[in-house]
Formats: structure tokens, C-alpha cells, sequence
């Protein structure tokens, strides 16, 4: 609208009418004015003294007129604060629903001065902070209207920063889509609210919407209230399914217990097995001779095969006995869920299918072995490290039963690794977890009786790693093998094991034993006392961290603060807000390794959060602290702040890590730079991440021998189960790693990088990637807690081991009612190559010294020449009279005909063209689908099962919808490991079934006498 001069004027006028005594004059000019503020208010401002003093006179009718005048000019120049005071004066006349650029800025200002406010009375818990009633009218009109007009998201956002839990609660409800709904409030609930309380909270009051739905979502449910420890809720809905008289709420109760079991918090998971009812002894085997019943002889050992009353570890009581005794079904049900939950099922599961489908490739440590020279102990061991995590999990020990004399040569520590690594390659069985290790572990009394204390240390620590989160039935051996022993290299390692078999399950009676080797103040026991009463307790917040952290200042032995220091960053694991005033005390610690484990403490804390004030705590101790140790913890530690699934949160929390951190990467400070490096190998592992590797490949060639190691391996970390079809970068990397293992003027430490990167490269048999998140966003604690303890490898390296917690297989299994795997076909809607195994490598058919040249004689050329040409010439001949020429061809003894330039060509199929590449392919249950892949994963149409849950990998709970027609079973063949004493060495020996996995021929029979 065009402004003339006399609307000038006119404005000049009606400001003069506020002077006027008649309240309808000053009504007319404030009317007036409010229409055209857009324009006049420069020269309104000039009159705002007069129109505050109309708005203070409580005998004015109009003044809510005035104060919304007044607080439009203030908007126009700028004063926001002293515009919304006049706003909330206003009244009903400021209108929310206007669509303006005033009413949106002071909308938004109001909601942030509310939520301020807000979220200050609640984390000071301070109740004398009040909230202008006026303000919350307003708040509250706009929430209302973003519910009335079906705008749910923004009203969900707006109610949580708000604090509103009743507007949330109205929008959720109100909503077409609950559950959609319900889903999105999550999402923003894990990104963007900062405090744990106010979360559990928010997830609390959707859990009471879920249940009061008329078809609830149990899956939903029960992950909910994992995040909020009410095992007692889980167990109400587990048993109600078992009990329901349809088959698919039994299958829909397997599925929530493998997805809970995905997030592998022991301690909770055993809450819940405990507050399910035990079946007798004699129930059990009544159900398991019905049809339907587990059958642990016939199921692959799908199922354990011992009862399972007798394995978890709890004692029969009659009380707890809620159940029917003539409910077979339900009893064998419950018989199911409680060895799902005490996790046998699904590592029985993992560990047959990663026997079955291994792909490991013998010929790279066979590489390695032959580079790495004797004398060189560091990268001897570094070999043995690759092996076991090259296959981990698997089961197969073929490289160490077929180079038992070069494995003869590790002494001391390095025997310790070795036989640590057994538990490593047999991690998963449980079964025959001790009699595989009996030939090393300690034969009773003080230990070091009879065997090596290296190798029964060793022993000890692979038990652990064999039982890591699962070990009820091994705790008590390691306790009993740490009371007996005063050896204090034996101690080490039934530390370590019973810290990883007893992972955050804050057992009192464990915690004294360990804490008495701890205080015996030795150092090689007391490292590994420290690390494993952490393990222990991660996550609980215990009052016994201040005991632990004031022994830390007492003791004389860095060995031991080191071990205490991360022990203590494990204890706050994901408490956030709660764990900030031991994070204070031990970061403002004038001890440098106490700072070092604030730095772990920020990073296990804040696990996966990206919550603001950790980052800038971490940045300011990685550019300013003194010690170089803190720094480069600091700068790894924001690779634990800041990981994150790319297929599940936005792509800022991808990329941000690798922003960060691309400056520290460029510092000149070399641990800074290693930092860097381990940092984008933690947040961005298994992605393939293209910015994570563009910025390692710098430091891969960096000048400082440990910084190149950190790169390889964190390159390792992010290309694992990424094929060379999708990034042409992983040849490359592949081919490099291979180069500096061979170069003999490479450094040790970045060969010992590149020997580690090869095993991380190919871990698992090819069929395990690095996973720090769930399906469901929880954390994998125990990946997060292994990758943390690897991390420590840079002072200890025994403590390579932990990266094996962190591994997830890349596997499609789908089970029926029976935790079987039956097989059927299922589509992967992208070409094969996209995601194939790694081509196995071959041995080069040349020397490597180089060939001279042949010489020809002249004569012979022209002899070779002339025959050649009649070959050709009778070819022609005889395919003219109608003889195949293929059939000439194939009389030359396998040889190939030599051809010249005139010849014509003899072998029509040499140029037949390959069949291009189809755009699909068909997989067989159980299959292997890497993270990329799973986005292509489909049934097909006339499929007789589909899945209870959608889901394109992991444990899949199958419906048959043919149940009357046999199936074929996967998974039926379990891998045997039976140990053998291999007089004193470092490896087991388990039976030739494992050779059969990486072998083509059978091993040739035993030695005999033959009598005629």
C-alpha cells in the first residue's frame, strides 16, 4: 500500500488525539494506529511514553488496545523481551492465530521464555519459580490450536520443550495415527531432550498411552520400559502372551525377547528371567516329549541342552510357581523365553550360523605370517590378535593347530594373549566353554603348579571373553580360581574373565573378591581389578566409585590409577546429568590419568547423545590440557559422544563427528591427530561412511608411526563389511594393508595397525560388522563398553580382545514356533556384487625374482609361423565340409592354438559376450545381509512364511502359514570343539569339524599299523 502524505499527517494527528480527555477519541486513535504500526512506527515510537501511560490506567477500557500497540513498536525496533511483556498485556487481542511475522517472532519467544522457565524449576527443583499466568495462556492457546488443526508433530515438539506432558499426552491421543505418533515422540524424545530424568518421563507417560490403547504395541511397550529398568512390566506382558490360546501372541513374545536381548543388558534381562515363573523339573520333561516342545537333540542345539531351571542359576521354589501343571504348551513356552532371556538361544544361534557360513580367508595370515619376522614379538602377537578376530566366533582354530611351532614362540605375555585368543574364536559356547580351555586353566591350589601362570592367566581372561555378558554358569569357577591364586599374572586374567562374565550385574559378593586383589596393591592384578570392577558395576552409578576413586589417590602404581580410572568411567556409564559431579572431580584431578578417565567418564556418560556441553567440555581438555595422554583421550572420546546409526538419525549426527574432528585431524600434535583418527573409527564404524574415510586417508600416510596405526585400524573399523563393488576405496585400502605388512623398512607400530586392520577387515568369518545401536536405538552396551576397554590397547595390549563385544553378525535368521531355522527363500532386490564376500585371495603363479626374457631363434619364428597357418588352413577345410572346428581344437592336448594376424578365429565361444548381472538375488535362511543391504531385503509374494515383526535382518519370529507340510530345517549342525592338550602351546585343538569349515578335502586319517 502506497503511503501518501496525508496518511502521513494523519498519523501525526492521531498520536495527537491521545492527549484528548474523551476516551473515545484516544480509543479511535489507538484503533487507528494498531492498523497502520506496520508503517508509522518510527514516528509512533516517538509517542510510546503516552500510549505505556494509557495501558497502565487501570480506569482505561482500551488498555489491552495500548499494550498491543506498544509491544508491535517494540518488536519494530527490536526490544523482543520488553514486546512480549507488552504482548502477554494484550490479552485475547494478541492473536496466535494470526499469520504475521510479529505474532510468529513473539509466538516463539513466548515458547522459549516458557520453556526456560520451566525446565529451570524443574532441574533446580525450586518451586518459588513461577510462570507468568498470562504467558502459560498464551502457550497454552497455541498448543490448542496446533491440536485442533491436526498439526500433532509441532504440537508434540512444543509440549516437550514445554515441559507439558498433559498437552502431550491431549496430542498423542488426538492424533489419526497413534502409534505413528507415539513413534515420533520417541525419536524427538532420544534427540533432543538433554535431561535422562525428564526423558524417562516423556517414555514413562508413553508407555501408560500404549497400554490404555485397544491393540497395544508390545514390542514398543517392553523397549520402553527397558530404558526405564521395569523388568516387572516386561514380565506382566511376556507371560500374558504365553499364556494367550494363539499361537502368533507366543511368537510375538519370542520377538520382544530377541529384540530386548539385542540391547544385552544382562543385569535387566535376568530381572526379567527371574520374575517369570520357574517350571519343575519333571514338567520340563513332560512338555519337551510333546510335538510341539523343545527337543535340544533334534533342534541343532538351538535350545540348551541342559533344562534350563538348571542353568540360569535360580533355585526351584514352590511359591513361585504360578502355572497349571497340565499346561504343557505354556510350560514349554516358558521353558523357550527363559533360554532366550538367559541369552543361550541366540549366541547357540550366531555361533552356528557363523561356523556355517565362515568365509575366512587363510591365505592372508598365512601372508602375514611368512612377513613378519621372528624376533619381532610385537608383531608376532599383533598376528595372533588378527587371528582370533578374524575369526571370532566361529569356532575354527585351523591356523593356530597348523603353525603349533611358530605359536610355540610367544613367551610370557604374549602366551598369555595367545591362549586368550582361543576365547575369542570360541566365544558363543557355553556349553564347553571350560572343557575347551581345561588343558590351560589352573589345576588347583595356588595356580602355577603345573602349566604356564601365562597360559592359565590367559585361560582365565578367555573364559570371560567365551562368557562375556552371559557367564551364570561359569562365575563362580573364576571366583573360586581367584580366591586360590596368589599368582598375581593368574589374578590378571580371572580378573578380566570375571569382570566380562559378570558385566553390570553389581554383584556385592564378586565386587569384595575383586576389590581384595586390589588391595593387595599389586600391580599387574591391581590394572585389571580396576578395569574389572568397573565392568561390574557399569552403569549403576555406585556409591563404591568414590571408594574406588579414593584408593586411586592412595596407591603409588600408575598400573593400578590407569585401571581405577576407566573402572570409574565404566560405573557412570549412561547417567548423563547424574554423573557430572564425579566428572568434575576427576577432570579438575591435578593426577594427569585421573583426567584421562574424566575424559572416559564424559564419553560413557553422554554414550551416544551428542549433548552439547560434553562436546565443549571434551574440545576444551583436547586443545588446552597439558598432558598429551588427556588430550588424545579427549578428542577419542568424542567419537563415543557422537555415534550414531545412519540409517536411523539425521544425517547431522552422521557428519558431524568427522566436522569436528577434521580439525583436530590436521593438529600438530600427533596424539591429538590419533585421536582424531580412533575418534571417526568408533562413531562411524561399519557405515562405510565416505566422509569418515576421506578424512582417515591423510593420516594413513601421516608422518608419526602410531598416528598411521590408529588410521588403519579406524579404517578398518568403518570399511568392515563394506564390499569393494560399493566403494572402490576398500581394494585400494586392501592392497595397502597387504604392502605394509610386507615391507620390511616399515615401522612396527604401523605394521602392527595394518596386521590388527586385517583381522578387523575380515571379522568374524566376513560375517560380523561393529554395531553400537539396536534395531530399536537402544545402545549395545557391551559393544560400547568392548570398544571402550580396546580403546586401552594403546598401554596394554592383551586388551585388543574387548573389540570382539563390539561385533554383530550381519545374518538374516528366521526361527519358527520351535527357535528353528527352517529353510525358504527370500529376495535382495540389488545386484549381488553390491554385497558379496570379499574374492579369497590366490597364490601367485610367478616368482617373485623377475623372468628374463626368452630368447628365439629367428628360425624357430618362422617354423612356429608356417604351422600355425596350415592349423589354420585345415580348420577352414573341415568346417567347410561340415566338421566342427571345436573338435580339431580339443585334440591339441589342453593347449591353446596359437593364432596370428591373418588367422581367422577357431573358437566361436571365446567371444561370447558374459550375461549381464541380474538385478536381484535369491537368499536362503539363514543368509547373510550386511547393514546397506537390508534396505533391498523383501519376501517374496507366495512365501509360506512371513515375519511377526518386519524386519529385514537379526532374530525374525516366522508365521507358517502352511503348518501342515514338513519343513526342511538350516542350522542343524553344531560346531564341535573338543580341546586337546597340545603339550604346553598356545592352542586348542577342537575336532576336524572345524577344519571342514576353511578346507575343501577332509584331514587325512590317523596313523595306523597295517597287518596283512
Amino acid at each position: 500500500m502506497a503511503v501518501t502524505a496525508t496518511m502521513v499527517s494523519s498519523a501525526g494527528g492521531l498520536l495527537a488525539m491521545l492527549n484528548e480527555s474523551h476516551p473515545a477519541l484516544k480509543l479511535h486513535a489507538l484503533s487507528n494506529l494498531n492498523s497502520f504500526v506496520d508503517y508509522f512506527w518510527p514516528e509512533i515510537s516517538t509517542s510510546v511514553p503516552i500510549i505505556e501511560s494509557l495501558y497502565e490506567d487501570e480506569e482505561f477500557d482500551q488498555r489491552q488496545l495500548a499494550a498491543l500497540l506498544v509491544s508491535k513498536v517494540f518488536y519494530y525496533l527490536g526490544e523482543l523481551n520488553d514486546s512480549l511483556s507488552y504482548a502477554l498485556g494484550a490479552g485475547p487481542l494478541f492473536d496466535v492465530s494470526e499469520d504475521s511475522d510479529y505474532v510468529h517472532t513473539i509466538l516463539a519467544k513466548a515458547i522459549d521464555e516458557y520453556a526456560s522457565l520451566k525446565t529451570k524449576a524443574a532441574e533446580t527443583n525450586d518451586e518459588s519459580t513461577k510462570v507468568d499466568s498470562r504467558l502459560e495462556a498464551i502457550v497454552e492457546r497455541m498448543l490448542d490450536k496446533c491440536i485442533v488443526d491436526g498439526k500433532h508433530q509441532q504440537a508434540i515438539g512444543m509440549a516437550i520443550e514445554c515441559r507439558r506432558l498433559d498437552k502431550l499426552e491431549e496430542a498423542v491421543i488426538k492424533s489419526d495415527n497413534i502409534h505413528a505418533t507415539i513413534n515420533y515422540c520417541i525419536d524427538v524424545s532420544h534427540s533432543f531432550v538433554n535431561r535422562r530424568e525428564y526423558r524417562r518421563e516423556v517414555l514413562r507417560l508413553l508407555v501408560k498411552v500404549y497400554q490404555q490403547l485397544p491393540s497395544p504395541d508390545y514390542l514398543s511397550i517392553c523397549q520402553r520400559l527397558m530404558f526405564l529398568d521395569e523388568p516387572e512390566g516386561v514380565a506382566t506382558i511376556l507371560e500374558k502372551l504365553l499364556r494367550s490360546d494363539v499361537e502368533d501372541d507366543a511368537l510375538l513374545a519370542f520377538q520382544i525377547t530377541f529384540d530386548l536381548v539385542e540391547n544385552e543388558h544382562q543385569a535387566f534381562l535376568l530381572s526379567v528371567r527371574d520374575q517369570l515363573p520357574s517350571p519343575k523339573p519333571q514338567l520340563s520333561a513332560a512338555a519337551q516329549s510333546g510335538s510341539s516342545l523343545p527337543d535340544s537333540a533334534q533342534s541343532g542345539n538351538v535350545v540348551p541342552s541342559q533344562d534350563v531351571h538348571m542353568t540360569d542359576g535360580t533355585q526351584e521354589s514352590s511359591s513361585s510357581l504360578n502355572l497349571d501343571l497340565h499346561d504343557e504348551v505354556y510350560a514349554a513356552r516358558l521353558a523357550k523365553i527363559r533360554g532366550i532371556l538367559s541369552g543361550e538361544t541366540s549366541i547357540q544361534l550366531t555361533l552356528q550360523f557363523l561356523y556355517s557360513h565362515n568365509k575366512s580367508d587363510l591365505l592372508i595370515l598365512k601372508t602375514i605370517k611368512q612377513s613378519v619376522e621372528v624376533r619381532n614379538s610385537v608383531c608376532h602377537s599383533a598376528t595372533i590378535y588378527a587371528n582370533a578376530i578374524m575369526h571370532a566366533g566361529t569356532t575354527v582354530d585351523t591356523f593356530l593347530r597348523e603353525n603349533l611351532d611358530w605359536l610355540s614362540r610367544a613367551t610370557n605375555w604374549a602366551k598369555f594373549s595367545a591362549t586368550a585368543g582361543l576365547g575369542v574364536i570360541h566365544r558363543g559356547h557355553l556349553q564347553q566353554g571350560r572343557s575347551l580351555m581345561a588343558p590351560y586353566l589352573p589345576q588347583g591350589g595356588t595356580g602355577g603348579g603345573g602349566g604356564s601362570p601365562y597360559s592359565e592367566g590367559g585361560a582365565l581372561y578367555a573364559l570371560g571373553l567365551i562368557h562375556a555378558n552371559h557367564g551364570e554358569g561359569i562365575k563362580q569357577f573364576l571366583r573360586e580360581s581367584l580366591q586360590n591364586s596368589n599368582v598375581e599374572v593368574i589374578q590378571h586374567g580371572a580378573c578380566l574373565g570375571l569382570g566380562l562374565a559378570a558385566l553390570g550385574t553389581a554383584d556385592s559378593e564378586i565386587f569384595e573378591d575383586i576389590k581384595n586383589v586390589l588391595y593387595t596393591d599389586s600391580a599387574v592384578a591391581g590394572e585389571a581389578a580396576g578395569i574389572s570392577l568397573g565392568l561390574l558395576m557399569v552403569g549403576t552409578a555406585s556409591e563404591k566409585a568414590g571408594e574406588l576413586l579414593a584408593y586411586a589417590h592412595e596407591t603409588q602404581h600408575e598400573k593400578i590409577i590407569r585401571g581405577l580410572s576407566l573402572g570409574i568411567a565404566l560405573t557412570v556409564y549412561g547417567r548423563e546429568e547424574e554423573a557430572d559431579t564425579l566428572i568434575e572431580q576427576m577432570t579438575r584431578d591435578q593426577d594427569p590419568i585421573l583426567r584421562y578417565g574424566g575424559m572416559y567418564a564424559l564419553a560413557l556418560a553422554y554414550r551416544g547423545t551428542a549433548n552439547n556441553k560434553a562436546i565443549r567440555q571434551l574440545l576444551h581438555f583436547a586443545v588446552s590440557d597439558v598432558s598429551d595422554d588427556v588430550r588424545r583421550t579427549a578428542v577419542l572420546a568424542l567419537g563415543f559422544v557422537l555415534y550414531s546409526d545412519p540409517e536411523q538419525l539425521s544425517i547431522f549426527l552422521i557428519l558431524q563427528t568427522p566436522r569436528i574432528v577434521s580439525l583436530l585431524s590436521e593438529s600438530y600434535n600427533p596424539h591429538v591427530r590419533y585421536g582424531a583418527a580412533l575418534a571417526v573409527g568408533i562413531s562411524c564404524a561399519g557405515t562405510g561412511l565416505s566422509e569418515a574415510i576421506s578424512l582417515l586417508e591423510p593420516l594413513m600416510s601421516d608422518v608419526v608411526d602410531f598416528v598411521r596405526q590408529g588410521a588403519l585400524i579406524a579404517m578398518a573399523m568403518v570399511m568392515v563389511q563394506t564390499s569393494e563393488a560399493s566403494d572402490s576405496r576398500v581394494g585400494t585400502f586392501r592392497r595397502q594393508l597387504e604392502k605394509i605388512i610386507v615391507d620390511k623398512h616399515e615401522d612396527t607400530m604401523s605394521k602392527m595397525g595394518a596386521i590388527l586392520a586385517s583381522g578387523i577387515l575380515d571379522a568374524g568369518g566376513r560375517n560380523v560388522t561393529i554395531k553400537l545401536l539396536s534395531k530399536s536405538k537402544h545402545d549395545k552396551i557391551t559393544a560400547v563398553v568392548g570398544l571402550a576397554v580396546f580403546s586401552q590397547f594403546w598401554y596394554w595390549y592383551p586388551l585388543i580382545y574387548f573389540i570382539s563385544l563390539a561385533f554383530s553378525p550381519t545374518a538374516f535368521i528366521g526361527l519358527n514356533h520351535d527357535l528353528k531355522a527352517p529353510k525358504f527363500e527370500f529376495l535382495s532386490h540389488a545386484k549381488p556384487s553390491l554385497f558379496e564376500y570379499p574374492k579369497p585371495t590366490t597364490v601367485p603363479t610367478t616368482t617373485t625374482s623377475v623372468k628374463l626374457p626368452t630368447a628365439v631363434l629367428s628360425t624357430s619364428a618362422r617354423a612356429k609361423a608356417r604351422a600355425s597357418k596350415k592349423e589354420a588352413e585345415k580348420a577352414f577345410t573341415e568346417k567347410a565340409s561340415g566338421v566342427e572346428p571345436s573338435a580339431v581344437v580339443g585334440s591339441g592336448k589342453g593347449k591353446a592354438v596359437e593364432k596370428d594376424g591373418d588367422a581367422m578365429q577357431v573358437d566361436s565361444t571365446a567371444e561370447k559376450k558374459a550375461e549381464p548381472e541380474p538385478y536381484f538375488e535369491i537368499l536362503t535362511n539363514p543368509a547373510r545381509v550386511v547393514p546397506t543391504q537390508e534396505k533391498y531385503i523383501k519376501f517374496l509374494e507366495e512365501s509360506r512364511y512371513i515375519p511377526v515383526k518386519s524386519a529385514p535382518s537379526g532374530f525374525v519370529l516366522l508365521k507358517d502359514l502352511r503348518p501342515h507340510e514338513p519343513e526342511q530345517l538350516s542350522l542343524t549342525d553344531a560346531p564341535s570343539s573338543t580341546a586337546s592338550n597340545t603339550g604346553g602351546s598356545s592352542a586348542g585343538q577342537p575336532g576336524s569339524a572345524s577344519a571342514m569349515a576353511v578346507d575343501d578335502e577332509p584331514a587325512p586319517p590317523q596313523p595306523f599299523e597295517y597287518t596283512s
